[in-house]
C-alpha cells in the first residue's frame, strides 16, 4: 500500500489490459494525489497569509510532491507483492503487479522514469530555496522507496503512520511555505498538524481493513501489534487533532475562519463510526471517504487561513 491509499473498487480491473495506459494509470493510483495537493495548497495559503505567496515555487512543489507520490506507488506495488501483502485475498483496490497487468519489472522502471521527471522541479526548488530543499527531495525519495522497500521497510514495523504525519504534515506543508517564504513561520507548523493528522488517518483506515492479511505477510502495523480498537481509537485521535487545530488558531490568533474546517466535522464523526463499526472489504468506502475528507479540509483551511484577519 501507498502510505496514504485512497484507491476505491475492490477485485480485479475488469477491462483492464496488461500493459495498457489504463493498466499504468490505475498503478499511479490517481485517487492518492490528494494527498500531495492537500499539503501543498495549505502551505501556499499559509505562504499568502504571511505576505510572500509564490505562484513558480508553490507550483514545482505540487508537480513535485505528486510524482513522489506516483514513485512511492510504484514501489509499493512492486515490494508489497513480492513481500507477500498483495495476493487474490486482497481486499483493497487491485494492485497493477498482483493482477499481472504490469511486471515487476515494468513497474521498477516506471518508478525510475517518475524520479527522474521529479528532478526538474526538485532543481527549481532548489534554487529557490537551497541545500535544504535538496536534503528533503532526498529523503522523501529515499523514504518513500523504504515505506516498503531495503533492508528495513518502515510500514512493516509499524512506522507508517509517523512516516505519513511527519512527510504529508510537517515537510510538506512547512516545506512549501519555505521555498515561498524563505523561512517556515509557526503558522505553518501548525497548520501541518491537521493535515498530517487526516493524511495518517487514511492509512490507519488501510491498515485496520488488511490487518488479517498482513499478519500472514509479515506487516506489523499498529492495526496489527495493537488490535482493531487501537485503530479505532487512533483515528479517533488523529480526528480530534484535527479539528483542534482551527479552534486553538480562531482563539489564540484571531484566525476565525479557520473555523469553516468545523463543516466537515459532522462527516467525520460517520467515519468514525463507519471505521468502528465495519470490517473487511465494505471499509475501502471509509477509506476513500477519508481520503476525500482530507481534501475538502485542506481547502477550507487554505480559505480560511488566505482570510484577511
Amino acid at each position: 500500500m501507498s502510505q496514504v491509499d485512497a484507491s476505491t473498487g475492490p477485485g480485479p480491473a475488469i477491462g483492464v489490459r496488461p500493459g495498457s495506459f489504463r493498466a499504468w494509470l490505475l498503478a499511479c493510483r490517481p485517487a492518492t494525489l490528494t494527498a500531495a495537493l492537500a499539503p501543498v495548497m495549505v502551505g501556499t495559503a499559509v505562504a499568502y497569509a504571511s505576505g510572500g505567496m509564490r505562484i513558480g515555487p508553490a507550483l514545482s512543489a505540487l508537480v513535485g510532491a505528486m510524482l513522489i507520490q506516483i514513485a512511492t506507488n510504484f514501489a509499493n506495488d512492486v515490494f508489497d507483492h513480492e513481500k507477500g501483502a498483495d495476493t487474490h485475498e486482497r481486499l483493497g483496490p487491485t494492485r497493477a503487479v498482483q493482477a499481472g497487468l504490469l511486471t515487476a519489472r515494468q513497474v521498477r522502471l516506471g518508478l525510475l522514469v517518475t524520479i527522474a521527471l521529479s528532478v526538474p522541479f526538485g532543481i527549481h526548488l532548489a534554487l529557490v530555496g537551497g541545500w535544504p530543499i535538496v536534503a528533503i527531495g532526498v529523503v522523501s525519495i529515499l523514504s518513500g522507496v523504504a515505506y516498503t522497500g531495503g533492508p528495513y521497510p518502515l510500514g512493516y514495523h509499524g512506522l507508517g503512520d509517523v512516516f505519513v504525519f511527519v512527510f504529508f504534515g510537517l515537510v510538506a506543508v512547512c516545506g512549501t511555505a519555505f521555498v515561498q517564504l524563505g523561512h517556515v513561520p509557526p503558522l505553518a507548523w501548525a497548520a501541518a498538524v491537521p493535515v498530517g493528522a487526516l493524511a495518517t488517518a487514511v492509512l490507519v483506515v488501510n491498515n485496520v481493513r488488511d490487518r488479517d492479511t498482513d499478519v500472514v505477510a509479515g506487516k506489523r502495523t499498529l492495526a496489527v501489534r495493537l488490535g482493531r480498537r487501537a485503530g479505532v481509537i487512533e483515528y479517533g485521535m488523529l480526528l480530534a487533532a484535527a479539528y483542534a487545530v482551527p479552534i486553538a488558531l480562531a482563539v489564540h490568533d484571531d484566525r476565525r475562519w479557520t473555523l469553516l474546517t468545523l463543516a466537515t466535522f459532522p462527516r467525520a464523526l460517520r467515519l468514525l463510526r463507519t471505521l468502528a463499526t465495519t470490517d473487511g472489504r465494505p471499509l475501502n468506502e471509509c477509506l476513500a471517504g477519508t481520503a476525500k475528507l482530507l481534501l475538502a479540509y485542506a481547502l477550507l483551511l487554505s480559505l480560511g487561513l488566505a482570510a484577511p484577519t
